[in-house]
Parts: structure tokens; C-alpha cells; sequence
């Protein structure tokens, strides 16, 4: 179970437009933060209103948002 936790925190909490989603979750625009959307691993992320965006992944304890 320990080994699980530790490769779960390997994973990328970041990735662009274009690129492939690294975990399964929620995920949000880093300009749009409140504005989440769900994508599973393998996916590409697409651009946000028209335009190229970095998503960062959504935690249950995110204070940010």
C-alpha cells in the first residue's frame, strides 16, 4: 500500500494543451481554477475557450480553489 502512495505522487499535477492527461481526475485550467472538468489517464488535454492552457490537477485538500 505504501509503494502506491509513493508512485501516486510521482505523477505529473500539471500538464498543457496537447499533452496527455498523466492520472485520471479533475482538472482545472490554471486560469479558470474553480472551472474543473474530469479526464482519465491517456487523454489529451484540450485548450480552454479557444486558447492553449496548462491544467493542473484538482486535490480533495486544495485550499486554492
Amino acid at each position: 500500500m505504501k509503494r502506491i502512495a509513493l508512485l501516486r505522487e510521482r505523477v505529473a499535477t500539471a500538464g498543457a494543451t496537447g499533452t496527455h492527461c498523466p492520472a485520471s481526475g479533475l482538472w482545472a485550467p490554471v486560469d479558470a481554477p474553480h472551472d474543473g472538468q474530469t479526464f482519465f489517464e491517456g487523454h489529451v488535454f484540450p485548450s480552454y475557450n479557444g486558447s492553449p492552457t496548462v491544467w493542473r490537477r484538482v486535490t480533495a485538500g486544495d485550499t486554492s480553489r
